[in-house]
């Protein structure tokens, strides 16, 4: 276990756990439940979610074996049958409104065991739910070739109009009928709405109207493969090509290793309705040149040209040196649809040298680093607020249109908050456009506790703004409330006071701040102000509105006061 949890390491996988069946059970369900389960020792791998190569036992062990030099690179073949000997899939036009593209390939010869069979479906739902996105994009069907006879027709039909024994069922359903049939199934209910509201479903037939697959919901019972099936016909449909081609890349890939003449895939001819035709599976091999200096100096290391060369064979890109050692060429094999830019390549070269054995260097640029002044401004006013006597609180940046509108008085469109598109609870609708709501929200919840209440909190809201590239923007604000018996407005006040006293502000009007009289929604009428300072209005302080105190579910008089504290960094 140790060794081999080293070589996932060293692969750039991870062993996430050594684990059995009947631990799984007893973990998740009890120990009751567990008995009579297996107690087979079971590794679970991490495999990174773009290399669709090491989804299976197959894969994986290749991939292993080519790392530790045990093996070469096998070279996948594609074998075109004489012309008229080979499978042919024809897409007919109706298609296009579903699912418009289709591949196919076929396994020859193959010798499956329990092992490889369950390995081989298995590889499928993995698919499925990665590349395939759930089947949304590419849906996998396999078929026993001998129970069928080509030419194969991909078409779509009214659901009416569709009838088969879908996989392990016993009798015929119309294809309206199977969507019921599956409306409760646990693992295929949720592939349903792909094509339930559809006019046409998608369907293959072969020549003699034997139904494949009705994609991508489930197969036809008629050519299921079992462990002794020797020919598999491999369609993949979907509404993206390229992901199409992928996947069929993948499954057969991994599975020629068990035919009778190992790593060859027989194409299939597919036909398109403007009549065009294609050979799958593409099985393309292409070249990338990389120069090693690239290489050495996205890595850090300083290898030569030849020992880059043999890293990149061994994460299976056949490498060699080429032009006096001035660039690397790497043959990219079909399995991996990953390598999409050089950086893929130095990532792998990183990955077969070793992380751990890349030696620390401290960077060549010296710089030294700032508290963003903002954040400083606001660490240093936290202290001295909390010195005040006033204790911080932490609030939610989202809120119901209520809090901020309704409850203070206000009217939503006056507010320019920034709404949640589709929110998962009334309590987060929209960004808070002021700190006022979170924190008598705190009060109402901590009216158990001796008063006076005194709360403050320093953080971001967030406005509407067209003039942004994203159309809002945060500004900082710092609010704070006082609840007790009596409303308390000196005590706010006095606290303004000490802010502009730590910010060096003096109270007059030239350079300093002053406060008018003002009215404001929330406020209690002739007991509200607007504090201006730095020659612009930053926020307003007063006595709350009694409206606004029974809204919070509050029965005390509260004073709050909040401002903007952006002007002063």
């Amino acid at each position: 276990d140790e060794e081999f949890n080293e070589l996932c390491f060293e692969f750039g996988l991870e062993l996430d756990e050594v684990t059995s069946e009947k631990d799984i059970i007893s973990k998740e369900k009890g120990e009751e439940k567990a008995k009579g389960a297996s107690d087979t020792i079971l590794y679970k791998i991490d495999v990174p979610a773009n290399r669709y190569d090491l989804l299976c036992l197959e894969g994986l062990v290749r991939g292993l074996q080519v790392f530790k030099e045990r093996i070469n690179l096998p070279r996948y073949e594609k074998i075109i049958p004489a012309q008229g000997e080979g499978q042919r899939l024809i897409i007919t036009e109706e298609t296009v409104q579903v699912r418009p593209h289709a591949v196919a390939a076929v396994l020859r010869n193959i010798t499956f065991t329990k092992e490889r069979y369950d390995s081989f479906i298995d590889l499928q739902e993995k698919l499925h739910q990665n590349i395939c996105r759930r089947r949304a994009l590419v849906a996998i069907g396999t078929h026993d070739l001998d129970t069928i006879s080509g030419p194969f027709t991909y078409t779509a039909k009214a659901p009416s109009n569709i009838k088969f024994k879908p996989l392990n069922q016993s009798q015929e359903y119309t294809a309206s009928q199977i969507m019921d049939l599956y409306r409760t199934d646990s693992h295929l209910r949720h592939y349903l709405h792909l094509i339930e509201n559809k006019p046409l479903y998608p369907v293959i037939y072969d020549s003699n109207g034997v139904v494949l697959s009705m994609p991508p919901i489930i197969n036809g019972d008629h050519t299921k493969i079992s462990v002794n099936t020797r020919n598999v016909f491999i369609e993949c449909t979907g509404t993206d090509i390229t992901k199409a081609k992928i996947v069929l890349d993948i499954m057969v890939t991994m599975f020629s290793e068990y035919c009778e003449k190992p790593f060859s895939v027989e194409a299939a001819e597919v036909v398109y309705p403007n009549g065009k035709t294609h050979i799958y599976p593409e099985l393309a091999y292409r070249k990338e040149k990389v120069k090693p200096e690239l290489i050495n100096k996205k890595i850090g290391i300083s290898e030569t040209p030849s020992s880059l060369a043999k890293l990149l064979t061994r994460m299976c890109l056949k490498s060699h040196v080429i032009g006096n050692g001035n660039n690397i060429e790497i043959e990219i094999p079909p399995t991996r649809a990953d390598i999409i830019h050089a950086c893929d390549i130095v990532e792998d070269a990183a990955i077969a040298y070793g992380y751990n054995n890349i030696q620390m260097t401290i960077p060549k640029t010296y710089t030294i680093a700032n508290q963003l002044p903002l954040n400083k401004l606001t660490e240093l006013l936290r202290l001295e607020l909390a010195a005040a006597g006033f204790t911080e609180a932490l609030t939610f940046a989202l809120c119901s249109q209520e809090d901020i509108a309704d409850k203070l008085g206000m009217d939503i469109s006056a507010t320019k908050a920034v709404r949640i598109a589709n929110p998962k609870t009334a309590e987060f609708q929209v960004a808070r456009t002021t700190l006022l709501p979170g924190l008598l929200k705190t009060i109402a919840a901590n009216r158990k506790m001796p008063l006076p209440l005194k709360l403050f909190e320093i953080s971001d809201i967030v406005v509407k703004d067209p003039d942004t590239d994203v159309g809002a923007r945060n500004y900082r604000h710092f609010c704070a409330v006082y609840y007790n018996k009596s409303p308390g407005f000196e005590i706010i006040h006095g606290l303004l006071d000490r802010v502009m006293q730590l910010l060096e502000v003096p109270p007059n009007g030239e350079n300093g701040y002053t406060i008018k009289a003002t009215e404001g929604s929330a406020f209690f009428p002739g007991r509200c102000a607007e504090i201006f300072a730095k020659g612009q209005s930053i926020g307003k302080l007063g006595v709350l509105h009694p409206d606004v105190i029974t809204k919070f579910e509050l029965t005390m008089p509260c004073s709050a006061l909040e401002i903007n504290i952006e002007p002063f960094v």
